[in-house]
């Protein structure tokens, strides 16, 4: 009993460690830029028009394109400990054949809801690329 519940506590505390540095390299790599960029280009002359004279981090624009790539990292680190979740229920279900249904449920379900967050951006993406370039 006690044992098991070590175990429990190392893995929550390890997968602790690495979610919190993994989600500072996410935060810090080129997804910001990419929505800058993006922001950029939607926003045009309101873009020029609401950071004359401001710094690098101000504007509605960058504020969004922040936002959005925060709520997009947020979802992929919640998109990790789900699996993570799914496969210690999977591998500690010890053929109990409903722990192993909910297991596989929850990582289909997981990979589900992903592939819609991204679908949705996406297609939010090209929308907001065909609008701004007249494709």
């Amino acid at each position: 009993m006690f044992k098991c519940l070590n175990v429990k506590i190392i893995c929550i505390i390890i997968l602790t460690v690495f979610l919190i540095s993994s989600a500072q390299v996410v935060m810090a790599g080129k997804t910001m830029d990419g929505l800058k960029n993006t922001a950029e280009v939607g926003y045009g002359e309101l873009y020029e028009t609401l950071n004359t004279g401001a710094s690098e981090g101000n504007g509605i624009p960058i504020i969004i394109g922040k936002v959005v790539g925060a709520l997009l990292a947020f979802v992929g680190v919640l998109f990790f400990i789900l699996m993570i979740y799914g496969g210690f229920l999977w591998m500690t279900a010890r053929g109990n054949e409903q722990e192993v249904t909910k297991a596989k449920d929850l990582i289909v379900s997981a990979t589900i809801g992903l592939i819609i967050v991204l679908a949705s951006y996406a297609i939010t993406a090209y929308i907001g690329n065909a609008l701004t370039t007249g494709i």
